[in-house]
């Protein structure tokens, strides 16, 4: 199993090595030419496997063309017709990585995501000739808890799906997988280090925050990487589906993301959906709700680290006049009192989301939400019809949401996302039609867990 993997005494060392030095801990030439000077070739043949530690995994054909030349790393490159894949064997950490773009005798377009669909560039387009390079900054962890000494105390209880296997989580591996997607991916190379100056931002939650890892769902929380500056922030999605502040506790995701945590991260917390659900005594939202959202601030705190608050997005539910109807209950109100009491940050997505699905309304609103007829995904025989995910769309609006709900507060985080991102406003949310996701290639016709 992948998130089980040891790592040899040379790579940790090679590692240590770049962290401390800033350097290259991987260089990689893709394609069929010379490899440039210090750089490791990529072939098309060059299958992932735990000896090696690198190279191209899925069902695409990869394609090396080499244009020659004195450049050897824009010299040749490689490609495919289909959504392709690359992943290197990695310790737990961010990791800055520059990726090459480009081919000497045509064009080149590309998206690039990363572990489960996290977006990370898009449309990256290079004309006859020209050569691109972009620097993203990723997050890896495993799911094995490790304390200072790197000893191991403890494991993540990964949830079970049908038809995925732990395997399959690759948001919970040691391998920093890239996914290169659109209409004609050209990598010339990459480079990889180690990034341990960048802040942090840790997200807990469920569904709703999780990078999903099928299409047609997804979340604002893989959505929002790419709109923040590389090198100085990475994204550390520990959010699942399903999930209550309670069993992530139970499954030890907050344990594991402290035992990560440095001085000045923050942890960006919301729940709300499935917490409601929960029944018994002592259960409510203005009882063991606030309880326990004080107890994952206490814990932040107490490792220096900041805790934001973020309530939780409204489902699509409208009455008869079109406004949106409240199906969380009192859980907001008890988020924004916990806030208001431990004086810490807060995005109001739950009054947000609102005012953005209100500007639908109950017909577009369908266009952001996983409402799709029947056959519209490979193997997908049924209509689906799920009022609480997103799509694509709606979850990159939702994304957006958030960057201007951080530029509404004048919050430190806000100098930090990219220049001259234009404001948005939810009350005018923008045409679906103009939206360009290219799929990738792991659909699902079944539902995340929560509702």
């Amino acid at each position: 199993m992948k998130h089980c993997m040891l790592f040899s005494p040379l790579l940790l060392i090679a590692f240590l090595a770049s962290a401390q030095n800033n350097t290259p801990l991987f260089k990689f030439d893709f394609g069929t030419g010379k490899a440039a000077k210090g750089y490791t070739k990529v072939l098309p043949t060059n299958k992932y496997s735990a000896s090696t530690g690198f190279g191209f995994s899925g069902d695409a054909e990869i394609i090396g063309v080499n244009r020659g030349g004195k450049n050897l790393l824009d010299a040749d490159y490689c490609t495919s017709t289909k959504p392709f894949y690359f992943s290197v064997k990695v310790p737990d950490g961010n990791y800055d990585v520059t990726i090459h773009f480009g081919d000497a005798d045509g064009e080149s377009t590309t998206t690039v995501r990363t572990e489960c669909r996290r977006l990370m560039l898009e449309n990256i387009h290079t004309n006859k000739g020209q050569f691109s390079s972009q620097t993203i900054t990723i997050h890896i962890k495993d799911s094995l808890i490790r304390n200072e000494n790197g000893v191991v105390t403890g494991k993540v209880k990964l949830k079970s799906r049908p038809n995925v296997s732990e395997s399959d989580y690759l948001h919970w591996d040691n391998l920093l997988t890239l996914e290169f997607n659109n209409a004609n991916p050209k990598i010339t190379g990459i480079e990889i280090k180690p990034n341990n100056s960048a802040i942090t931002i840790f997200l807990a939650g469920n569904s709703t925050v999780v990078d999903q890892d099928r299409e047609p769902w997804a979340s604002w929380g893989q959505m929002i990487p790419r709109f923040f500056k590389p090198s100085e922030i990475a994204i550390a999605n520990y959010a699942e589906s399903g999930e209550t502040l309670n069993s992530f506790l139970g499954e030890k995701r907050l344990e594991k993301l402290l035992s990560l945590l440095k001085k000045g991260d923050y942890l960006f917390i919301e729940f709300a959906h499935n917490d409601q659900k929960q029944k018994g005594p002592g259960i409510g939202a203005f009882t063991s709700y606030k309880t326990l959202l004080k107890k994952f601030i206490i814990a932040v705190k107490e490792k220096g680290g900041i805790p934001f608050l973020v309530t939780s997005m409204n489902r699509r539910s409208f009455d008869s006049t079109g406004k949106i109807t409240n199906t969380l209950g009192d859980y907001p109100a008890a988020m924004r009192e916990t806030a208001k009491e431990e004086n810490i940050a807060m995005i109001d997505m739950n009054a947000i989301s609102k005012t953005l699905y209100e500007a639908w309304g109950p017909v577009a609103s369908k266009k952001a939400f996983v409402h799709y007829p029947a056959n519209s995904f490979p193997l997908q025989t049924l209509e689906l019809k799920d009022d609480t995910h997103f799509n694509t769309y709606g979850a990159y609006e939702l994304a957006k949401c958030m960057v201007q709900g951080l530029k509404d507060l004048q919050h430190p985080l806000a100098k930090y996302l990219l220049p001259n991102l234009p404001v948005f406003d939810p009350a005018k949310p923008d045409d679906p039609a103009l939206f360009f996701w290219p799929l990738s290639t792991h659909i699902s016709a079944i539902k995340p867990d929560g509702n």
